[in-house]
């Protein structure tokens, strides 16, 4: 069993990590979390208590502890560079929360420090395990459309009053939002040969800070993958499209966890996370007779807490990390070099 720790007791530690960790506890052992702030769980810090979790608002108890297995950096991501350095050198393997740093020099640091210290590092890319994005993936290995051609992928919502003025390039939508989309298409296609960047801000116009984007990502074979967001859609796009030689897939809805998880709707529950037969995705192709085939696909169902028990078999089996090091460094460079000029421009990646 492996003993970790969490840094960081907000939100997305009690949504999107410990409820699978729950489902887990073969395998893990939730020993400490540090909050610079007790108390303002209370509920929650009681029940993790009454089962033997330590809770500290000293940083150095987690550095210092060398009984820990794994620690789980889940804080606002400006801090993300500064505390994943002091823990890998103090020895610890980390799982980061998204997104892992700004710049590609950092993460070149960092990843040079776990080579050094023989340290686990990887990303908390837990939208690998989108119920959407698995079906996606069934449908590009069965072949259904033939050869890619084009592909898109949105995360589209309707917050109009949200808008923020400024920020750090690293608190923009195109980070937040883009380091999931562009990790998905990285896991499935690789390295893009040029990216062309449209980021805006769109709710306040005078704001220094993206809240919409459109990002093109161009392969071999011409193909393209374009991911974007926005955040004025009361309509929103379908969330994938894919088109190819022989057909067409589209699914229409997001994958339903995020939305159980915040109606209360916990992993190993009834249904959680299952798509309605309505919100299936659609696929019509052209068969090897010339057919024209249409039918819904069943969504395969999505796991968060997949990326923990890759982890578990990483450190405790030796097997290969979901996100290599190479996909971590293309997705960074993909994120960062949209700042290399402002306004639409296109960036060579090779």
């Amino acid at each position: 069993m492996l003993k970790i720790a969490y840094v960081g007791f907000g939100k997305s530690t009690n949504r999107y990590h410990l409820p699978y960790i729950q489902q887990r506890l073969d395998k893990f052992d939730v020993t400490r979390i540090y909050a610079p702030t007790l108390g303002k769980r209370p509920l929650d810090q009681a029940a993790l208590e009454a089962s033997g979790t330590r809770f500290t608002s000293d940083f150095t108890d987690i550095l210092n502890d060398d009984a820990l297995d794994l620690v789980v950096v889940v804080t606002p991501a400006p801090t993300h560079y500064q505390l994943v350095k002091q823990l890998l050198l103090a020895g610890q393997n980390v799982l980061v929360d998204k997104p892992m740093v700004t710049t590609i020099a950092e993460l070149d640091d960092l990843l040079q420090i776990a080579k050094a210290q023989h340290c686990f590092l990887m990303p908390f890319q837990n939208r690998r395990f989108d119920s959407d994005y698995l079906t996606l993936q069934h449908v590009l290995q069965a072949g259904y459309v033939g050869r890619p051609v084009e592909l898109e992928l949105h995360m589209d919502h309707y917050r109009p009053t949200a808008g923020q003025l400024t920020g750090e390039q690293i608190d923009g939508t195109w980070y937040g939002h883009g380091v999931h989309l562009v990790d998905q298409i990285v896991g499935l296609f690789g390295r893009p040969e040029a990216a062309t960047y449209d980021l805006r801000a769109t709710r306040l116009t005078q704001a220094t800070i993206e809240d919409q984007f459109e990002v093109n990502l161009h392969y071999a074979n011409a193909f393209k993958a374009t991911v974007q967001s926005t955040e004025l859609a009361v309509t929103p796009y379908p969330k994938w499209r894919l088109v190819g030689t022989q057909g067409t897939f589209i699914k229409t809805t997001v994958d339903q966890q995020e939305n159980d998880l915040k109606a209360g709707i916990m992993p190993g529950m009834a249904g959680f996370g299952l798509d309605a037969p309505q919100a299936y995705g659609h696929v019509t192709y052209y068969n090897q007779s010339g057919d024209r085939i249409e039918k819904d696909l069943p969504s395969i169902q999505g796991d968060y807490g997949r990326v923990y028990d890759n982890v578990y078999d990483v450190l405790v089996n030796g097997q290969t990390q979901l996100v290599t090091d190479e996909q971590m460094q293309t997705t960074i460079e993909i994120l960062s070099r949209a700042f290399d000029e402002k306004g639409p421009h296109t960036e060579q990646l090779n």
